[in-house]
């Protein structure tokens, strides 16, 4: 096996080449940027399958972030993974509560996960939110609480958190919600790929300036 030399600034075109030449179908070009990006991050090609998007979410997002939105995620390192300088470009912020005492204190008085207590936190910003969760399918259910009671309604939710305890079932939960979403049909996703989409819609964004 021969290997490839690739300089270092070219590792990222030279991987996303890699992964268009194996890819034997179209994705619909709206939605392209982010597949590619998702398997990108994780290597893994059931995002052509998995990932879904609601009607005219993408265009919604693109929206949402020209106008300066507040990216709530569910771990430091989905908050961490958002590229720090695309936000600046575009006036957006990404936030964490997941390590703050007053929602470590919150989730013990209620009983509930750290990431029930940060959606609440998240509801009561006053400023216009997309939740990406890649962790915890506890956001996700909180989310859809606080939708059908109408207490918070995220601008949109990315929901793709990994694992076997509740995640389907709390993807589905969230599609049935109605709202703008992109989400990781299954088992699979992560803090890497709610970053990743993340990273998709901004890069989107600059590319339609």
């Amino acid at each position: 096996m021969n290997l490839e030399y690739v300089l270092p600034a070219d590792i990222e075109r030279r991987s996303f080449e890699i992964i268009q030449s194996e890819i034997d179908r179209e994705i619909p070009e709206d939605v392209k940027p982010i597949v590619l990006r998702a398997i990108h991050t994780s290597a893994d090609f059931d995002y052509l399958e998995n990932l879904y998007f609601s009607p005219d979410v993408v265009q919604h997002a693109l929206d949402v972030l020209r106008k300066g939105a507040l990216i709530v995620t569910d771990t430091n390192m989905a908050r961490t993974g958002i590229n720090k300088a695309a936000l600046m470009r575009h006036g957006c912020e990404a936030l964490c509560f997941m390590a703050d005492e007053d929602v470590a204190q919150a989730a013990i008085i209620n009983g509930t996960t750290r990431a029930t207590a940060s959606v609440d936190k998240a509801a009561n910003l006053g400023k216009p939110v997309i939740f990406a969760a890649g962790n915890a399918p506890t956001a996700l259910i909180r989310l859809c609480e606080h939708i059908t009671s109408g207490t918070f309604r995220p601008e949109l939710v990315i929901g793709v958190p990994v694992g076997f305890v509740n995640v389907v079932q709390s993807k589905e939960m969230l599609i049935d919600t109605g709202i703008p979403c992109i989400v990781a049909r299954g088992r699979k996703g992560g803090s890497n790929v709610a970053a990743a989409i993340c990273n998709a819609l901004l890069y989107m964004l600059d590319d339609k300036k």
